[in-house]
């Protein structure tokens, strides 16, 4: 009898220890449970979380997250890490217009907020996904010392990494998850550098140790030449500009359209410059939306300021002839070493051209809104913008195609995918820099379909590597082609065949 009891207070101890553990592991994230949102009045089809992260506790730098559990099998699904790129832009970008939980409609009287309704494309049907905000001073991003607003591409990727860390820390549950990097745009650089760094603390024994098995990077920049040199030819492929302007244009510049070479060179891509001017730079089959600040800024010949000018072998000024800032760095003014100048720089305006960012900014900038996911007020954290000028970025990492190559032979799985109809970042570069590897062939160019359509085009790589177009899409894929974009994210994260 008395060993019996014994068994019983045993078995009683160890349940009252798992339960006290249990607990444990989830009291740091308790404060971030997001139980309602201003504008919605359904019911969360899984668990939300949101928060500040604080990176470096003597600078009080602190990196805003969005998470949300995946409505299939949390315990198991991927995590997802989404940045989106700029640089300089919100992660609130990709989850209030694109693959969010949540689809946001416009509020019907002046000054309301909008309404919000179930995203039945959403990523976290098959996913968990953390949306950050990086770096520090980007959306609702902030570090008390300002200092921490002058920052670039190695320093972003170290603290993501050290974000990822803590984050880990403090939802250890998903460590044994796979997991994914993604992004889009100039997160084409966010991505991989990332990615390297995680690596590097894989290899090191960093605690906690990360479960990485791939990154996938949309529309994203990577290489000045290859990126640089992208533009022409989608102009003239998608019937932008004649075949005589593409054979001038290729004569005179001899292939190099992206540094100027030429007074003969530079006149002609003046030329293309204006066929394609009042295009849609996201996506040439979209209209262009243009608030009233942009309708007052709307010269095409933009020049950089001094400081920021790429010196020609005469020494003189290149001019950078552009509306492509916004969610990423313009082109045919490619990712070049230096420091990124910013909108307000190049146009004296705030606004992100064709881009109608209103119902997000009305929305994060909401006081009941900030409250309910734990953002700190506009007093603390400052005025959320889809992309902002708050701070100063250098891109200092050169190109990413020896990230991708390092990333890759090492067996992480990669997915590069474009919409075919983005001029910002043509997939026409994506494309080259793909092949430039030089890997072998494994799928050869073939469609893909979505709802029994064919929704794009792929080509396979050994060593993990894709690419993959998407029929009929901008910049911004999710955003464009919700249903194609789940389906082929969730048959590349299952590591299935698109």
């Amino acid at each position: 009898m008395a060993k019996t009891s014994l068994i019983l207070f045993s078995q009683l101890l160890f349940h009252y220890m798992l339960l006290s553990f249990v607990v444990f592991t989830h009291s740091a994230t308790e404060s971030a449970l997001v139980t309602q949102i201003p504008g919605f009045s359904g019911t969360f089809p899984s668990n939300h979380y949101s928060g500040y992260v604080t990176i470096d506790e003597s600078h009080g730098k602190s990196l805003f997250y969005y998470f949300v559990e995946s409505e299939g099998n949390p315990s198991k699904d991927p995590v997802v890490l989404w940045l989106n790129g700029g640089p300089g832009c919100s992660s609130f970008d990709g989850f209030v217009y694109e693959h969010g939980p949540f689809n946001f409609e416009a509020a019907k009287t002046k000054g309301g907020l909008p309404t919000l309704h179930l995203n039945p494309y959403s990523w976290s049907k098959v996913s968990n996904i953390i949306y950050l905000d990086s770096p520090a001073g980007v959306g609702l991003s902030y570090s008390k010392n300002l200092t921490d607003y002058i920052t670039g591409d190695t320093k972003t990727a170290l603290d993501s990494h050290t974000f990822l860390l803590k984050w880990f820390e403090l939802y250890p549950e998903f460590l044994s998850n796979p997991f994914f990097i993604a992004g889009e745009s100039y997160a084409g650089v966010y991505v991989p550098t990332l990615a390297y760094e995680v690596v590097k603390g894989i290899d090191a024994g960093t605690k906690p140790i990360l479960n990485l098995k791939g990154y996938l990077v949309g529309n994203g920049v990577t290489d000045n030449v290859f990126d640089g040199n992208a533009l022409v030819p989608f102009a003239h492929g998608m019937g932008l500009i004649s075949d005589e302007l593409y054979e001038e244009v290729t004569n005179n510049c001899k292939g190099n359209f992206y540094n100027l070479n030429s007074e003969t060179c530079d006149s002609k891509l003046a030329k293309v410059d204006k066929d394609i001017e009042d295009l849609n730079i996201y996506n040439i089959l979209e209209p262009c939306y243009h608030d009233t600040e942009m309708r007052q800024n709307t010269d095409i010949n933009i020049r950089l300021p001094s400081s920021f000018q790429q010196l020609g072998e005469t020494d003189r000024p290149l001019p950078v002839r552009t509306r492509m800032f916004g969610r990423a760095w313009p082109f045919r003014a490619p990712v070049r070493e230096g420091r990124v100048p910013t909108w307000p720089e190049l146009l004296n305006s705030n606004s992100v051209p064709c881009t109608d960012d209103e119902v997000a900014t009305a929305w994060l900038n909401d006081a009941a809104v900030r409250k309910a996911i734990h953002a700190d007020e506009v007093s603390i954290a400052g005025s959320w913008e889809i992309c902002t000028d708050r701070i100063d970025f250098s891109h200092d990492a050169g190109s990413m195609i020896k990230f991708h190559r390092n990333l890759t032979l090492r067996g992480y799985r990669a997915l590069i995918f474009s919409g075919d109809h983005d001029m910002c970042v043509p997939y026409t570069g994506s494309e080259a820099w793909t092949r430039s590897l030089g890997y072998k062939i494994i799928d050869e160019w073939r469609p893909w379909t979505s709802n029994g359509q064919v929704a794009g085009y792929i080509q396979g790589y050994e060593n993990n590597l894709t690419f993959l177009t998407v029929k009929g899409s901008g910049h911004t894929v999710p955003e464009y082609k919700p249903r194609e974009a789940l389906d082929f994210y969730s048959l590349f994260l299952a590591g299935k065949k698109i």
